[in-house]
């Protein structure tokens, strides 16, 4: 907003969404990442998109052995799925605007550790997604952006924290307003400049 962009925010929660945007600006737009076959019909009424943010993400930890393909199935179609989708509908719209994508990855994104097999998948597969754009629309003037956040106080770290067995202490990982400021810092690097990779992690206090 401070860069005079109007802020288009979706999700699946209407109640949810439509408070976001009373708190932070900007228009609601209902979507839901397990129904990419409903992107086109949704997306058709929106103008001018010159960036485009990818941060919805779903996690459940597990061993490999304990992990039915229900669960690989679901994290991978918000993960990665819903992402490579959205991004094809809007990147006409995009490449008029010579704008940006960034995909908000994690740490996980380039580490798999154990119990975090079938996100981390997802997360490498996301970074893979992001690596081939790059190189596709780099010749349209389109900059893709990976941002991979370490532990973040956020209610999908709380959720992490329950299923780990871990007592969730806010304060102990980064504040969502530094991933936040990173984000619009890679938006707005200068044209000649493109930031490919950005790791954020916790810093010293």
């Amino acid at each position: 907003m401070a860069a005079g962009h109007d802020l288009i925010l979706s999700g699946r929660n209407v109640g949810a969404l439509e408070a976001l945007c009373a708190e932070v600006g900007g228009s609601a737009l209902v979507l839901d990442l397990t129904r990419p076959e409903s992107f086109e019909g949704a997306l058709a009424g929106v103008g001018r998109v010159s960036n485009v943010v990818h941060n919805a993400g779903v996690v459940e930890l597990g061993a490999v052995a304990e992990q039915g393909h229900a669960v690989w199935s679901h994290t991978l179609a918000v993960n990665v799925v819903a992402p490579a989708e959205l991004t094809r509908v809007l990147l006409p719209r995009v490449r008029a605007e010579r704008g940006s994508v960034v995909f908000v990855n994690s740490g996980a994104g380039l580490r798999a550790n154990a119990g975090w097999g079938s996100y981390a998948a997802s997360k490498f597969g996301l970074k893979a997604l992001a690596d081939a754009l790059r190189e596709e629309e780099a010749s349209a003037g389109v900059r893709v952006s990976s941002v991979y956040p370490g532990r973040t106080a956020t209610p999908m770290q709380a959720k992490v924290r329950s299923q780990e067995g871990a007592a969730y202490t806010p304060e102990a990982f980064i504040d969502p307003d530094s991933v936040a400021a990173t984000i619009e810092f890679v938006l707005n690097a200068p044209r000649d400049a493109t930031l490919p990779d950005v790791s954020v992690r916790p810093g010293p206090r």
